[in-house]
């Protein structure tokens, strides 16, 4: 099995907060996270896919289709918005990185072709934090 991985860019803004919390309690668990005015990420996500090489191109899967397929389902939707109000995809759902991934995972999973399989989405927040996510396990 051979792994591949794609690294695609977007920045965003989200803001962490319980709605059925009160302000003190939103602030005591998310910190600065919970500004009332937002904050945002320049955020590094990593796509892999696995397959076997294909006999004619050597390739799992063309990189430059990974690539299209990570703008036209996620970037387009995440580049420069209010994860909390701007994406449809996350609607009703806390902005952490952490369900930010498992949507991202939702969105490719579609349309990865039958010959390759999604394998991780890892999604950089900031240089030292980042969340890995491989699918549910059953």
């Amino acid at each position: 099995m051979v792994y591949l991985t794609r690294q695609e860019h977007f920045n965003a803004a989200h803001k962490l907060f319980n709605p059925a919390w009160t302000k003190e309690e939103n602030e005591a668990v998310f910190g600065v996270c919970a500004n009332e005015n937002w904050h945002g990420h320049n955020y590094n996500l990593f796509v892999t896919v696995k397959g076997l090489p294909h006999p004619d191109t050597g390739f799992v899967y063309d990189v430059k289709k990974l690539s299209v397929l990570m703008k036209e389902h996620v970037i387009d939707y995440l580049d420069h918005r209010n994860l909390n109000l701007d994406v449809p995809f996350l609607t009703g759902t806390m902005c952490s990185t952490e369900n930010l991934a498992i949507a991202i995972w939702n969105q490719l999973l579609p349309h990865i072709p039958e010959n390759v399989q999604l394998h991780c989405v890892k999604l950089y927040e900031t240089p030292r934090i980042y969340v890995e996510y491989f699918g549910k396990q059953e």
